[in-house]
């Protein structure tokens, strides 16, 4: 099962990254892991930083995926960004940290994606 869900996260996050790009976007990480946490992507647009937590799934039979993203995930997400922004040696710009939803159809390739900008504040 965890292959399955890791396989899934993998998916999300390609669809993701495809998604930032076609906006426009430019990918600066992807996985940036420390002993923080792990963030799905990094991303820049706009003189923004965003730090993007990718939440795919099967259905909505659940809850809807950011609703998983929780207060201590959040905090892990908060304090990941910092050692980025602390080893990236990054000044002047802003930040933000946005979900992204993805919700994959069982029956084909198909699905919809939500992006929330600005999605919490630490």
């Amino acid at each position: 099962m965890k292959s399955f869900n890791k396989d899934i996260g993998s998916l999300g996050e390609d669809i993701s990254e495809g998604y930032f790009e076609n906006l426009g976007y430019n990918i600066l990480d992807k996985n940036f892991r420390c002993k923080c946490g792990e963030i799905d992507l990094i991303v820049v647009n706009n003189g923004y930083i965003c730090f993007v937590e990718v939440k795919t799934r099967y259905g909505i039979n659940f809850g809807i995926p950011a609703e998983s993203v929780s207060f201590s995930k959040q905090h892990k997400i908060y304090k990941t960004a910092q050692m980025y922004i602390m080893t990236r040696h990054i000044v002047n710009f802003n930040f933000r940290f946005d979900v992204v939803e993805i919700i994959l159809n069982h029956d084909n390739n198909d699905f919809l994606i939500n992006h929330i900008e600005d999605a919490f504040q630490v």
